[in-house]
């Protein structure tokens, strides 16, 4: 697909103004921490240390120290500074891991085909984002609140299904794709879009909503709570996909 043919659903402008919220923070993205520590998992599960590393979206450094720690020479790419629809500046290196980024570019077959290419032969990679499954409660209740005239607020998200045929498309081998649940337990409406600023998962879409009103706000954290359990608290899920594929 060439770039005038690609669909442009995403804003790459607010999606950079997202990024850039992310270090800001004292403490790591706890979304973005369970990714490190999963991948850790699997690095370990699987006996695989690599010599070289390229590490994008490891904002918490858990992934970054572990694997230099262990010896291993390790390249940050920072996707301020790195298009990531276009090819890459780094090749061959025996790992390459993107965490919680790449669900929100427009080109995402080609940027999984920059990410295959930057992998030396017989390397490994790992894309992890959110996908389809995420913010059930909350997509349910914007539903709720704006039922006479609902607007786009949450950007469609990818399912294993269509990973495993990306990553196919994009050329890995032995291409894996698996998902897991993270529940979080919500006291209110206003903790989980604190969560989803501190994550850098606020709204991308090219196209921007209109503002909610005060009642239609309202009436969103009403419909929220009604999902409340005995102790008022609210369990949401993120549903995080982990796509692993080697280079022949």
């Amino acid at each position: 697909m060439t770039p005038a043919n690609i669909p442009r659903i995403f804003s790459q402008r607010r999606r950079k103004a997202a990024l850039q919220r992310l270090p800001d923070h004292q403490e790591p993205p706890f979304l973005l921490k369970d990714m490190a520590e999963d991948i850790i998992d699997r690095l370990d599960f699987m006996q695989f240390s690599p010599a070289s590393a390229m590490v994008s979206g490891d904002y918490s450094r858990e992934l970054t120290g572990l694997l230099r720690d262990r010896g291993a020479q390790v390249d940050t790419l920072d996707p301020l500074l790195v298009d990531e629809e276009q090819p890459l500046p780094f090749r061959d290196f025996d790992l390459v891991v993107s965490m919680g980024l790449l669900d929100t570019l427009n080109d995402l077959p080609g940027a999984l085909l920059h990410l295959r290419n930057a992998v030396a032969p017989a390397g490994l990679a790992f894309i992890t984002f959110a996908g389809a499954g995420s913010l059930p409660v909350l997509r349910a209740s914007i539903l709720a609140a704006e039922a006479e005239r609902p607007a786009a607020r949450l950007h469609p998200m990818v399912d294993t299904r269509a990973a495993a045929e990306l990553m196919q498309r994009a050329g890995f081998a032995r291409q894996v794709v698996d998902s897991r649940s993270v529940k979080v337990r919500y006291s209110s409406l206003d903790r989980l879009v604190g969560d989803l600023r501190r994550n850098g998962m606020t709204n991308r879409l090219a196209s921007v909503p209109p503002p909610m009103t005060r009642t239609m706000l309202t009436r969103l954290r009403e419909c929220f709570h009604s999902h409340a359990d005995d102790d008022g608290r609210v369990t949401e899920n993120f549903e995080i996909l982990t796509l692993t594929g080697w280079k022949s």
